[in-house]
């Protein structure tokens, strides 16, 4: 995303901090197939099942705009980065809640339903959002469950950097900071696990 792009979020996110319901909608309609990527990638099989991912999206986006107040905005990609650590914290949420009810087969039950906080669908949410991903694969949207297949099979180290450069947008710094590798490291790593995931794209 450009100059352009950054301009209009910065706005959006001024007005929505000053209340403006319009603003908050906009910004779910840019954001909310960015999250779902987020989302879908991160979840993982087990957690896939039980969750509709949505309703995930919906949670990340009610919690970050409903304290946007709190966020001081300086680019766009800090939104970004914003909005994944709310991912990464509601997923990380729902499945400690999914483990425990897993351990007491009294409470098994599907989180979407009765397992989770339900506060209402999103208004706009579900809009695409372009360029979110450079690589041929990472943006054809109907290939997205395949793609999760994939991504479900690459070792860990190679799941987490597609999802940080490809998906969340992170420098090479940020994802050395992350991963504990310096960022010649990390750019070193990204071919190799590009290449891991489309060799098994293709073979899905």
């Amino acid at each position: 995303m450009g100059y352009s792009c950054n301009h209009r979020t910065r706005q959006l996110v001024a007005l929505a901090k000053g209340g403006d319901e319009s603003a908050v909608d906009q910004l779910c309609r840019v954001y909310a197939e960015r999250v779902r990527w987020m989302v879908r990638l991160r979840m993982g099989k087990e957690l896939r099942r039980k969750l509709d991912s949505m309703d995930v999206v919906q949670d990340v986006l009610i919690h970050a705009l409903g304290g946007i107040t709190d966020f001081t905005y300086e680019n766009e990609g800090d939104f970004v980065r914003w909005l994944s650590r709310i991912a990464e914290n509601t997923l990380r949420d729902d499945r400690e809640r999914y483990h425990a009810e897993k351990r007491d087969i009294r409470k098994e039950i599907p989180l979407d339903n009765g397992g989770r906080r339900s506060s209402g669908r999103v208004s706009g949410a579900g809009g695409p959002v372009a360029t979110t991903t450079p690589s041929v694969i990472l943006s054809r949207k109907e290939d997205l469950a395949r793609l999760e297949k994939a991504i479900d099979a690459l070792k860990p180290e190679y799941k987490e950097v597609i999802v940080l450069t490809k998906i969340e947008g992170l420098s090479y710094k940020e994802i050395g900071k992350r991963l504990g590798k310096s960022p010649d490291a990390v750019r070193m790593l990204v071919p190799s696990a590009m290449a891991e995931l489309t060799s098994v794209f293709m073979r899905i």
